[in-house]
């Protein structure tokens, strides 16, 4: 049993799986327990409880979490072991059973750790508190404050959308936020604890604001107000909620960088009905063409999801020839995973796995030359850098505003501030641009 007056000084562990929002609402965790009393273990320190942020993705995912738990009961034996994210709200029970589990807690539950964690009775099987997707209506706040150079604040979660793949919508709800005015807020509290890049995460941030008055270009106009030394990113976002007016906007902004990560999913409109998404190939290249129209040296992220059910042979070459076709920057590469619930199993026609890590294969490949591409337009012009603490060796690792990913002699002075510089050749790994002194 766990005494209430015991959290004083007590040991605490995380461990987070998935995404950036994840790594956001592990950190608000944190800091709710040190507030309480808890200090994160050290290397070496057995802990008196782990926190595992789980992610339900893929069954990969699924594995990566059951695989974290095991080793984490492994290295910390005597320690209280808390499971909560995405994985504990889809398969609660199935996560009860793994050995060394004591609590599990659901999506809506894992901000009230503390309260779940008094009282708790170690000695019976591992308790389970979720609460049922459809009854969660509302938006807690969390801000990543891990990285001293680059925050995530949360500024969206849960999703109105139900693609047939997917099953984020029942693992985090339905879509909801705080307002224009209670972000800002938080960007600043973020600001005055060093933060000098902020990146906006949710699960679909374009519908910010969906159920108010407000919408995600009053939020980004609002944020490009506020009269910091400080730089924001636009993560995922929706194409179809990716407005003109946004594009249009961060041309000129002072703040928003011209960054831009865009889910396209699939080239081919035939696949795109399947999934149940909410725009064709032809908007997402007139969003590409408007951001290079605009911006040319502007960065282009782009998901795609590779071998899922009705995706022929034929539409995948087709899907690869229009994304070669793209003006972009980078892919990221998801290989289709079954979920249980999700209406793409309806499908008959299926793709097999190993054909999947072959399309998998060749998007990687079409992915590096697009990414070598836009880095060789980008050698001799003058960027800013933001520089961060983390090493390669015995340079220094930072980003330019439009996401090129620069290295330098390590200097610990210019750590956490912006440099202007000239970018110059590859580094010995080809991963990123030296800078000419």
């Amino acid at each position: 049993m766990i005494d209430n007056n015991i959290f004083h000084n007590k040991k605490v562990t995380f461990h987070t799986l998935g995404c950036k929002l994840n790594f956001a609402e592990t950190s608000a965790i944190g800091k709710k327990m040190s507030d309480e009393g808890f200090v994160k273990v050290r290397v070496g320190e057995q802990a008196d409880v782990c926190v595992i942020n789980t992610c339900s993705v893929t069954d990969t995912a699924d594995r990566k979490c059951r695989q974290a738990i095991s080793r984490l009961n492994r290295q910390h034996p005597n320690a209280i072991m808390v499971v909560t994210g995405c994985y504990a709200q889809l398969k609660p029970e199935e996560i009860s059973k793994i050995e060394g589990v004591d609590l599990v807690l659901g999506s809506n539950e894992k901000f009230s750790i503390l309260e779940y964690m008094r009282g708790l009775d170690t000695e019976k099987p591992a308790e389970i508190h979720t609460t049922k997707m459809n009854q969660i209506h509302e938006f807690k706040p969390s801000c990543s404050r891990d990285d001293r150079t680059r925050y995530f604040l949360k500024v969206q979660d849960g999703c109105d959308y139900y693609c047939t793949y997917c099953t984020i919508p029942f693992a985090r709800g339905r879509s909801r936020s705080a307002s224009v005015a209670e972000t800002v807020e938080m960007a600043l509290e973020a600001i005055n604890a060093g933060a000098k890049e902020i990146v906006l995460t949710g699960v679909n941030i374009g519908d910010f604001g969906v159920h108010t008055d407000e919408n995600f270009s009053d939020l980004v106009k609002a944020l490009d107000r506020i009269d910091r030394d400080v730089r924001f990113r636009i993560s995922s976002i929706e194409p179809n909620l990716l407005t003109d007016e946004i594009i249009e906007y961060v041309v000129h902004s002072k703040h928003i960088m011209p960054h831009f990560h865009i889910p396209l999913q699939s080239g081919t409109n035939e696949v795109l009905k399947l999934m149940k998404r909410k725009y064709d190939r032809e908007l997402f290249a007139h969003k590409v063409e408007k951001i290079k129209t605009l911006m040319p040296h502007a960065f282009i992220g782009v998901d795609v999801i590779v071998g899922v059910r009705g995706e022929t042979d034929e539409l995948f070459e087709e899907s690869c020839r229009f994304i070669n076709s793209l003006d972009i920057s980078q892919l990221h590469v998801f290989t289709y995973s079954e979920r249980a619930g999700t209406k793409m199993l309806d499908i008959e026609q299926n793709t097999p796995v190993a054909e999947r890590k072959k399309r998998s294969d060749i998007l990687h490949l079409l992915s590096d030359k697009k990414t070598k591409t836009f880095y060789e337009s980008q050698k001799g012009k003058t960027s800013p850098v933001l520089w961060e603490s983390r090493h390669n060796g015995e340079n220094m690792l930072g980003f330019t505003n439009n996401y090129v990913r620069v290295e330098r002699p390590f200097d610990k002075n210019r750590v956490n501030t912006v440099e202007e510089v000239k970018l110059g050749e590859w580094n010995e790994e080809r991963s990123a641009l030296m800078i000419t002194e």
